[in-house]
């Protein structure tokens, strides 16, 4: 389904909600013209859900609300990023990955992009302590996958020689005003030449080079999850958090009250930190043994 020319997401049984699918890349300017869509929509929505667009973070609508939150880099320069919002250790990281020979650069979307992205995505099953979701895929999904949003996307590759050990995909807002990452990863076995490291600081000077103002690394916070590596990577590469208001449109009976009894929100979240917190130290230790215990390839 499409609403304002953009596509819907639903997820839920019993409460379906509906956002963009492009959220986070895209944003509805004028919400109103949207509900007689949604209100109609021959599979039923009971919620629907949006965030408001950076640099706003004033409240603009009427709608009940609660609060969301991004990891944003405010960009003005790639100097005043290198001088100001980053340290010494992390200036040191990014010049550990020239020394290594990496190649940080924009790159075309074609074949070779494809076949290189498919190789990190296939390096290995795990990562960051869980299910990697894009291992096992073929090159024409991986394809697919990393086709969307061709007219605003950019792609910035980390090169060892002609092998692609890394890369980001950056898509922007209609309005020029951020871009965010829709994806950054780079292969294991050259974790020791930072390559993301290097692909950040590749796309501050992107969006530098074009005039947007915020770089954005999805959230900086995840429900009530604790700090973890990848919070303070963000961090550490200037990245701040942002709270930004998130609306709820309740469309129908079902809507209201699911709204009202806090249903709308993942039976996840209403469990406590400290033991989610444990129950992934037990998923990344049970992954970890299983990897550590799989025969190496002989290929």
């Amino acid at each position: 389904m499409n609403v304002c020319g953009k596509e819907l997401s639903v997820r839920g049984r019993l409460v379906r909600i509906a956002r963009l699918a492009g959220e986070g890349f895209e944003f509805l300017e004028d919400p109103e013209s949207a509900l007689p869509s949604l209100r109609n929509y021959r599979s039923g929505i009971d919620l629907f859900t949006f965030v408001q667009r950076l640099p706003n973070t004033v409240p603009g609508f009427a709608y009940p609300l609660e609060w969301d939150n991004v990891a944003a880099l405010p960009v003005s320069t790639f100097d005043h990023w290198w001088t100001r919002q980053i340290d010494g250790k992390t200036r040191n990281m990014v010049r550990r990955a020239e020394k290594k020979g990496l190649v940080v650069r924009e790159a075309s979307f074609d074949d070779a992009l494809v076949k290189g992205i498919w190789e990190i995505y296939n390096e290995c099953p795990i990562r960051q302590g869980r299910q990697f979701p894009h291992y096992g895929k073929d090159v024409e999904a991986v394809r697919t996958m990393s086709a969307t949003f061709p007219g605003t996307s950019i792609f910035i590759g980390a090169f060892l020689g002609e092998e692609l050990v890394g890369f980001t995909k950056l898509t922007s807002d209609d309005t020029k005003s951020q871009a965010a990452v829709m994806h950054i990863v780079g292969m294991i076995q050259h974790r020791d030449k930072a390559p993301t490291n290097a692909l950040i600081a590749a796309a501050v000077r992107s969006c530098a080079t074009r005039g947007i103002p915020y770089l954005v690394y999805s959230n900086f916070a995840y429900g009530k999850k604790q700090r973890d590596t990848l919070s303070d990577f963000k961090e550490s590469n200037g990245f701040q958090r942002i709270d930004l208001p998130r609306y709820y449109i309740p469309l129908t009976v079902v809507g209201h009250l699911a709204l009202r009894l806090g249903l709308h929100h993942r039976l996840r979240d209403r469990i406590p930190e400290f033991l989610l917190a444990r129950l992934r130290k037990v998923r990344s230790a049970w992954y970890d043994r299983g990897l550590s215990r799989a025969p190496e390839s002989t290929s």
